[in-house]
């Protein structure tokens, strides 16, 4: 049986952190003495101990030779029912999959002849040409599906890939008897219908529907028209959703489906009626003007972890539900911290939905799912016993 194991802990010192998380695993490793070694390990850390990240690695590989390694630094990083924002703090999880069925990869270790059908992807966010790269790595897995997210960090942004280094793409890809059930929780509330782009070029949207764009965006937040200026603060907390022309871009009860992006608005000009937004936009993609929404949030938290659980539940009653063996969540800097009113509180949600699953995780510039690179989400991803 494949078993998954965690450890994590926080101290001031990046070795007495590590030595906390190892001595978990140990404990866990000496009362299973006979079962399958480890081959996966996943360490995330806190951006206070990015500038020792070589220091990580090399006391992992000593204590493990034999395990291949990968990672990211984080403003933030979790384990099962705990965040650690904006503490040092590091997490480790490892995994006993037979060797055959994953290989680490980086700008200097590609893929290769392997057979990928998923993969856990980490990325620099200055990355040139980010969004292309995801989608070009996204058509070489068979199942199109990736999920991870880009590193943060205040200082030196980092990656881990059997080596550290900075820069690109990096992860660790699985073929299809690596069972996993993932999915992509978004954080904004829509304030009104989708519109389809009419009229627009690069990063600016000139019209919605046939309209102008700002007088749109001025109509769903309930102010002047003629006035922009006077609600200046209300355009700078509002974003936009956007979907391309052919997904659909809201799901139930209102709430955005999986395949919309969020992403801020960046500029209006009163004079053209036309607004800016941090990403390309084409003639036919649809966007919905939201903003951030802790409730929302919340519940649609819920609910993807309601479908894994469906997901997994037995097909006739007389059988067993698969079991969950380990999880990688993955959330938006800005969800983390105070953002679902108390600390560890989106973990917690996780938590009660799955239970004790071993997790890992951190707190991302910007998340990875299926092909899209999304704003202010949250990516879980479940690995679990294949199915009979």
């Amino acid at each position: 049986m494949t078993r998954f194991r965690l450890g994590h802990a926080t101290h001031p010192d990046w070795r007495m952190a590590l030595s906390l998380s190892i001595a978990q695993i140990d404990g866990e490793i000496a009362a299973e003495p006979a079962a399958e070694p480890p081959t996966l390990g996943l360490v995330y850390f806190s951006d206070h101990f990015a500038q020792h990240a070589q220091a990580i690695v090399d006391t992992l590989r000593a204590r493990w030779p034999d395990v291949a390694w990968c990672g990211t630094v984080g403003v933030g990083v979790a384990a099962t029912g705990v965040e650690y924002f904006d503490q040092p703090a590091v997490v480790v999880l490892l995994a006993a999959l037979p060797r055959e069925r994953f290989r680490v990869f980086s700008g200097t270790r590609p893929l290769g002849g392997f057979a990928a059908h998923t993969a856990l992807v980490h990325a620099d966010g200055q990355t040139p040409d980010l969004p292309e790269l995801i989608g070009e790595l996204s058509q070489r897995v068979e199942s199109g599906y990736l999920f991870g997210g880009l590193a943060s960090s205040r200082g030196a942004v980092v990656q881990v890939a059997d080596g550290v280094f900075s820069g690109g793409l990096s992860g660790v890809a699985f073929d299809r008897e690596v069972a996993l059930v993932s999915r992509v929780t978004q954080g904004s509330q829509p304030l009104a219908p989708a519109r389809r782009v009419t009229a627009g070029e690069r990063n600016v949207v000139q019209r919605l529907d046939g309209e102008p764009a700002l007088d749109c965006l001025l109509r769903d937040l309930g102010v002047g028209s003629r006035e922009p200026r006077t609600a200046l603060a209300r355009i700078r907390a509002t974003l936009v959703g956007l979907s391309d022309a052919d997904d659909a871009p809201m799901a139930r009860h209102g709430q955005f489906g999986t395949d919309t992006r969020v992403r801020h608005l960046v500029g209006i000009d009163p004079q053209e009626r036309s607004i800016a937004v941090a990403d390309r936009v084409e003639p036919g993609m649809r966007l919905a003007f939201c903003q951030r929404d802790v409730d929302a949030a919340r519940r649609d938290l819920v609910r993807i972890c309601t479908e894994i659980r469906d997901e997994l539940a037995p097909a006739d009653d007389g059988d067993a539900p698969r079991r969950m063996l380990g999880a990688i969540y993955v959330s938006c800097a800005g969800r983390g911290g105070p953002h679902f009113g108390a600390p560890s509180a989106e973990l917690q949600i996780v938590r009660h939905a799955l239970g004790d699953v071993p997790l890992a995780g951190f707190f991302a510039g910007g998340e990875i799912g299926h092909h899209h690179l999304y704003g202010y989400t949250g990516v879980l991803t479940v690995f679990v016993e294949p199915a009979r």
